[in-house]
């Protein structure tokens, strides 16, 4: 069983950044890809980054944060990261983080098995 924990979101003014951090309980975090997704309100759920296992060499970012966020991983501290520049107002959403059971790092959501309580980002303009 892995256990997820997001944090590092907060209120931000547009062109700000902020780090977001997912923290995961358990041993075999190592070789299980992990994913980013946010969910606006009254919005679907959109898969934002992902990461493969273990040593993260293939990434997937949404073209809507291409170039401005970063996804990188730090397996000796059970930890992935998704740092967020030049946020957008339209990035505004809560943000979660999920692994999979698997080091094979996948863009639907349902793949993944294990998720996080999520974090809330809020870009002001």
């Amino acid at each position: 069983q892995v256990q997820l924990v997001e944090s590092g979101g907060g209120l931000v003014q547009a062109g700000g950044s902020l780090l977001l951090s997912c923290s995961a309980s358990g041993r075999t975090f190592s070789s299980y890809a992990v994913g980013w997704f946010r969910q606006a309100p009254g919005k679907e759920r959109e898969t934002v980054s992902t990461i493969s296992a273990p040593s993260g060499t293939t990434t997937y970012y949404a073209d809507s944060v291409k170039g401005r966020f970063t996804i990188s991983r730090d397996n000796a501290k059970n930890t992935v990261y998704l740092q967020m520049n030049s946020l957008k107002v339209d990035d505004t959403a809560v943000y979660f983080c999920a692994a999979r059971r698997s080091p094979v790092s996948v863009r639907a959501s349902l793949a993944y098995d294990y998720w996080g309580q999520g974090t809330q980002v809020t870009v002001s303009s």
